[in-house]
C-alpha cells in the first residue's frame, strides 16, 4: 500500500480497518521527507519527535473509538508563518530563525482537537512577501513538477503535491495559496475573510490575509476546511456562529451543475489583454465549458475597477506590512544584533540585518504611504477603490452565482528568474481582488500545459464555500487528478 498517493478518506479507512496504523503513516510521510525534501526545500521544520508522539495519541483515540474524526491520525503539514506550540515558527525569516512560540494558533489547536497529526512547517516567502518563495531567508521552493521552474508562493502546495503530507494549511495575502495549488496541480481555498481563525498568523497585512487548506482533491479540502472554520474569540475578525458560512456546510459531493440554471459568471478583464498566456485562457474557458453543458449558464460581467485592484492592494499591504512587521526590533523577541551599542543602533542594525530585500521594501513603502505627506493621496485612494471593488463584486453576484477566471497569467516561470519588484506583484493580478473583497476563492487544476499544470480560479460570496466545493468536484472528475512526477516516483 502507498500511502503517500492515497486519499484523506482511504487513509481513513484504513486506519478503522486496523489495515495500518497512525504511527505507520506518519513514518511513512517521515520517510518521503527525509527522501525527497533536500530537493524540493518544502519544509523548513520537520517535528519529527512531536508528530510522532500525536500519532501514538491518535492511535489511542482510534483503539478506544473516542473523539475519532475523518482527520484522527492525518498528518497536516503548517506553514511557518503559523503558530505552533513547542515547534520552531520562522515565518521564513532570519529575524525569527530561532523562534519558538508558547501557543498554539486556534487553526493548530483546532487540529489537534480533531487528532491529526502536525508532521512539520512549511517554506514561504519572508512573512508571505513574495509570489516565487525566492524571498525566503532558508532557501527557494522547487516545483515538484518540474524542479526548475517555480512553485508558486507556498511550501504547502508543493508537499501536498509531492506526497511530502496528504493535506496542509497555508495562508493566502494576496494569492500565494492559490497560485502555489494552480502550478502544483492541487486544489487550495482562500476562504472568506473571518471565516477561519487568524489568532497565531503572523501578521503581514491584517486586513488581506486568511488561513485555509490545502489538498490533492477537492473532498479532502473541504474535509479539511470544516474542521478549520468557525468562530473564535480570540480573533476579532472571525464571523460569530451562525454567520453565513459559519455552520461549517457540509460537503456532499453532489456536483453543482446538476441545478439547471447555475450561472457562471466570466468578468472580461480577466480574460482580456496580451499578458493572458492563450493556453492558459484556452483550459479555463474549457472548464467554463464543462460547467455549462448540464443546462448552466455563462454570465458576461464587467468589473471595471480590476484595473486598479492590484495597485490598490499593493499600497494596503505594504501599509499593514509596515505597522505588523515593526513589532520585531530586537527588543522582545526574535533576533536581536550583537553590535548595537545603543537603542537606535538596536533598532538599526537588528532590522537591517533580520529583514530580507522584498521585507525592508514593503516596509519602507508602507511607511511612505502612511506618512503626512502622502497619506491623502495613496492610502486613502487605495481604500477607496477596495470599496468600489467591494461595491462591484457585490453587484456581480447578483447576476451570477460564482464567478469564474484564471488564476495566473501564465506557466510557471523559470526557478531563479530575475523578477523586478513590479513584475512580482503583477503575478498577484488575478487573485488580489478577493483578497480586497473578502470573497472565498478556490483553485482547482483543470488541465496540463507543456506537462505543467494549470489551475482555475473560482470565486464566491462570503459563505458560499459549499458552492465552490460543489463545482470545483464537477471539474475535477471532468478533468481528472494530477500526479506530480515526485508523487509518481
Amino acid at each position: 500500500m502507498e500511502l503517500s498517493t492515497l486519499s484523506l478518506k482511504e487513509l481513513g479507512n484504513a486506519l478503522r480497518k486496523k489495515a495500518v496504523s497512525a504511527r505507520e503513516i506518519t513514518g511513512a510521510f517521515l520517510e518521503r521527507i527525509k527522501r525527497f525534501n533536500p530537493d524540493l526545500n518544502a519544509f523548513v521544520t520537520v517535528a519529527e519527535e512531536q508528530a510522532l508522539a500525536a500519532a501514538n495519541e491518535a492511535d489511542l483515540r482510534l483503539a478506544r473509538g473516542e473523539r475519532v474524526t475523518p482527520l484522527t491520525g492525518i498528518p497536516v503539514a503548517v506553514a511557518d508563518t503559523i503558530c505552533t506550540k513547542g515547534i520552531k515558527t520562522t515565518c521564513a525569516s532570519r529575524i525569527l530563525e530561532n523562534f519558538i512560540p508558547p501557543y498554539d494558533a486556534t487553526v493548530v489547536s483546532r487540529l489537534q482537537e480533531a487528532g491529526a497529526v502536525v508532521i512539520g512547517k512549511t517554506n514561504s516567502d519572508e512573512f508571505g512577501a513574495g509570489t516565487t518563495t525566492g524571498y525566503s531567508a532558508f532557501g527557494p521552493v522547487c516545483n515538484p513538477w518540474d524542479k526548475n521552474r517555480e512553485p508558486g508562493g507556498d511550501g504547502g502546495a508543493v508537499a501536498v503535491a509531492a506526497g511530502l503530507a496528504p493535506l496542509a494549511i497555508s495562508f493566502d495575502t494576496g494569492g500565494n495559496l492559490r497560485r502555489a495549488a494552480a502550478f502544483c496541480g492541487v486544489a487550495g481555498l482562500k476562504p472568506a475573510y473571518g471565516s477561519v481563525s487568524r489568532f497565531g498568523l503572523a501578521a503581514l497585512a491584517p486586513s488581506l490575509e486568511q488561513i485555509g487548506p490545502l489538498a490533492r482533491q477537492v473532498e479532502d479540502l473541504a474535509l479539511l476546511y470544516q474542521v478549520l472554520a468557525g468562530p473564535d474569540p480570540l480573533d476579532a475578525t472571525s464571523l460569530p456562529a451562525g454567520a453565513p458560512g459559519r455552520s461549517g456546510q457540509e460537503f456532499t459531493g453532489t456536483a453543482a451543475t446538476g441545478r439547471p440554471g447555475l450561472r457562471i459568471g466570466l468578468p472580461r478583464e480577466y480574460f482580456a489583454g496580451e499578458e493572458l498566456q492563450a493556453e492558459v485562457k484556452d483550459l479555463v474557458l474549457a472548464a467554463t465549458g464543462i460547467l455549462t453543458e448540464k443546462d448552466g449558464e455563462q454570465v458576461d460581467l464587467s468589473l471595471p475597477s480590476t484595473g486598479y485592484a492590484l495597485a490598490a492592494h499593493i499600497l494596503l499591504a505594504a501599509a499593514e506590512a509596515s505597522s505588523s512587521l515593526a513589532r520585531y526590533d530586537g527588543v522582545r523577541y526574535g533576533y536581536r544584533s550583537p553590535e548595537a551599542a545603543d537603542i537606535d543602533l538596536l533598532y538599526k542594525k537588528t532590522r537591517t540585518e533580520g529583514f530580507g530585500r522584498e521585507a525592508k521594501r514593503r516596509i519602507l513603502l508602507g511607511t511612505l504611504v502612511l506618512s503626512a505627506e502622502c497619506y491623502g493621496d495613496y492610502y486613502l485612494n487605495a481604500q477607496k477603490v477596495r470599496t468600489l471593488v467591494i461595491r462591484e463584486f457585490t453587484e456581480a453576484f447578483t447576476k451570477c452565482d460564482l464567478i469564474l477566471t484564471p488564476v495566473t497569467r501564465e506557466l510557471p516561470g523559470r526557478a531563479g528568474e530575475e523578477k523586478s519588484p513590479l513584475r512580482q506583484y503583477q503575478d498577484e493580478s488575478y487573485t488580489v481582488a478577493a483578497n480586497l473583497a473578502g470573497l472565498s476563492g478556490l483553485s482547482v487544476p483543470c488541465g496540463l500545459v507543456d506537462g505543467l499544470p494549470v489551475g482555475v480560479q473560482l470565486l464566491a460570496p462570503a459563505g458560499r464555500e459549499d458552492l465552490l466545493f460543489q463545482v470545483a468536484r464537477t471539474l475535477e472528475k471532468a478533468v481528472g487528478r494530477f500526479s506530480s512526477p515526485f508523487l509518481r516516483g
